[in-house]
């Protein structure tokens, strides 16, 4: 699609959600989720793992509930069903949300919820419990005041989520496409003047129509703002010659898309195409150095050593990349692992990453190009290709 020869109307008109889509996490998945979890408890010398309300939470028992001040949590323990804690009035909302059989152990809003959670641990044989780190400190310390020995989670839980299954590269491509469409669309409606709220707007509205339930998050940047990672406050206006970059993601049954488009709209100095040309060929650095036992950290050192030969940074150093390359992504947009330095997590089959070394120029303008991929067998695949060149972003 061509950058600025359309209008809102007509790309809107033109969507088609996918003719079959992904279906959502079967059954028996979640079962072998908590098989596996209760493996690694065992593994990590607990009896049961607490898991706080959130991603984890719909992983492992499909209830897509956010954290409130009101307990929601699962206690899986080793041997015996798993417990879900939850506040009485919502008992129907958490029935027609679960994949999973449990034991509902239902607080009332003048009862104690960590009361439930010791009652099930000491049920449960008691002994040592490995908690979600999301989980709220304060209820923690009055569990392990209730006599429960506490360890990290994480190993459990990101043992599980790091992997994914066919099921959920399934979604995280069909997120992806659709964005990938999306992003596309977006550069068509664009015009001198267009305000980044109208572009924002659109966005959503084309992730509505295309089954993706509208935008997770999406940031539209021009000129200057492109030098600040995460924008600028204001609702600038697109003008001729000026640099364009846009980051948004949807949602298929929570799982993320989150892709970065930066080009030209109109003409843009050598400079910035310099740039972009180093961008791009570091992007195309840390795909190359995933696979299947390499530690994440590796991607990372690959990306950096080019920007390092094109006389960028070192290191966080400005021009240059000022975070990481590239993060986990699942049901959480950000999860472990991460292509960092220090994280020598092996890259494993099934494992998802972004892969974004973004360049910066401070208070200039700066280029992310930002696409998927997962590890396979021999090395790794891109979800959506990268972007080609700075005046065709989309081919």
């Amino acid at each position: 699609m061509t950058i600025g020869t359309s209008d809102v109307a007509t790309q809107l008109a033109a969507i088609r959600p996918p003719a079959t889509r992904v279906p959502p996490i079967a059954a028996e998945e979640y079962r072998a989720r908590l098989d596996k979890a209760c493996a690694l408890i065992a593994a990590a010398g607990a009896g049961a793992l607490l898991v706080h309300t959130g991603a984890s939470l719909r992983y492992f028992t499909g209830v897509p509930w956010g954290a409130t001040e009101r307990m929601v949590a699962l206690l899986l323990p080793v041997t015996g069903e798993p417990v879900m804690i939850c506040p009485h009035f919502e008992r129907g909302s958490l029935e027609a949300d679960l994949a999973i059989a449990a034991d509902l152990r239902l607080w009332e809003e003048d009862e104690d919820p960590v009361a439930l959670v010791a009652d099930a641990v000491r049920g449960a044989g008691g002994g040592t419990v490995a908690v979600d780190p999301l989980m709220p400190f304060a209820w923690m310390e009055r569990l392990r005041a209730a006599g429960a020995t506490l360890v990290d989670g994480a190993p459990v839980i990101d043992g599980c989520r790091m992997v994914k299954s066919p099921a959920e590269l399934a979604c995280l491509a069909e997120a992806k496409a659709m964005t990938l469409e999306v992003q596309a669309r977006a550069a068509a409606i664009l015009r001198p003047g267009i305000r980044a709220s109208e572009v924002i707007r659109f966005i959503d509205a084309a992730h509505h129509a295309i089954g993706g339930g509208g935008s997770f998050f999406c940031a539209v940047q021009f000129g200057r703002a492109t030098a600040f990672p995460h924008g600028l406050p204001g609702d600038q206006a697109l003008e001729e010659n000026q640099l364009v970059l846009i980051d948004t993601g949807c949602r298929v049954h929570g799982y993320h898309s989150d892709i970065t488009r930066t080009y030209a709209f109109g003409q843009v100095a050598q400079e910035i195409r310099d740039i972009w040309a180093i961008e791009h060929e570091a992007q195309a650095a840390a795909f190359a150095a995933a696979a299947p036992g390499v530690p994440c950290e590796a991607a990372d050192a690959a990306a950096r050593r080019v920007l390092e030969g094109a006389g960028l940074g070192p290191d966080y150093r400005l021009p240059g990349l000022p975070h990481r390359t590239g993060h986990g992504i699942g049901l959480s947009i950000h999860e472990p692992a991460n292509l960092v330095r220090g994280d020598r997590t092996p890259m494993a089959p099934g494992m998802c990453f972004s892969n974004e070394p973004m360049i910066v120029v401070p208070d200039r303008f700066g280029v992310r190009l930002e696409d998927h991929f997962h590890v396979t067998e021999t090395g790794a695949a891109w979800f959506t290709e990268p972007q080609p060149s700075i005046d065709r972003p989309f081919g």
